[in-house]
């Protein structure tokens, strides 16, 4: 029987949100520092939206970031203290909902582009999620994605998709009870943006400038021509 849930995920980041915000405001994470910010951001700026949707803001740096770009930006996470903390920061609009709540129709918002930046680690609850997302993007809206690079994250276990144990090696001692998360391939994660109505325009891989590696993968997405006609046709 599989002993991680998507339930354990949320439970994680209920202890973990002070932590997170410490770890993120004070510039502890190598790599976001040097590779994967600022890959978002580019990806986001391409696109040169006027509106954004941050699905899974955390803190909301990300708004903080683009605000001074005129760029308008709504922010949702499950956690209440991230949320809290976001509004307290500034920089965007910042409202609880949970990936459920968003998957049933509950957010109603519309936006030039929805951002998931690594914030997509369960399994039905990111299923739920990507079938909701055309809903809530602007004609010609893309759907950005910033994850872990699947082939650098893998590790010694068999390339397929199921959960991991998760883990805060790295992190400070202040952090407890690391979330579990859904292992997909790339090959996954092209077919859930196809099953969900999206075709890709870019895979972006960026690299660790000291490793060499992949820091992440970024891909980049906007709905077919039939889903654009059937997401925004009058109901």
């Amino acid at each position: 029987m599989n002993p991680f849930s998507d339930a354990q995920i949320i439970d994680s980041w209920y202890k973990n949100a002070s932590p997170w915000t410490a770890a993120v405001r004070q510039g502890q994470i190598e790599s976001r520092r040097l590779v994967t910010d600022r890959a978002i951001i580019s990806a986001i700026l391409s696109r040169a939206p006027n509106c954004v949707l941050d699905i899974g803001c955390g803190e909301g740096w990300l708004a903080r970031e683009l605000a001074p770009r005129a760029i308008r930006v709504e922010g949702v996470d499950a956690i209440p203290e991230l949320v809290q903390r976001a509004q307290n920061a500034g920089g965007g609009n910042f409202r609880v909902a949970s990936y459920e709540d968003i998957a049933a129709g509950k957010l109603e918002i519309s936006a030039d582009t929805v951002v998931c930046n690594f914030a997509l680690l369960g399994k039905q609850s990111v299923e739920g999620l990507f079938e909701a997302v055309p809903a809530l993007l602007n004609r010609r809206g893309a759907f950005i994605v910033q994850t872990l690079h699947p082939v650098a994250a893998c590790g010694d276990l068999p390339y397929q998709d199921g959960w991991r144990k998760g883990s805060w090696d790295g992190f400070s001692a202040g952090f407890t009870d690391p979330a579990p998360w859904y292992f997909r391939t790339l090959e996954s994660w092209t077919r859930l943006f196809a099953g969900s109505g999206f075709r890709l325009l870019e895979v972006r891989e960026p690299c660790h400038p000291k490793t060499q590696k992949p820091a992440s993968v970024i891909f980049i997405a906007e709905l077919a021509a039939a889903h654009q006609r059937a997401a925004h046709t009058p109901r």
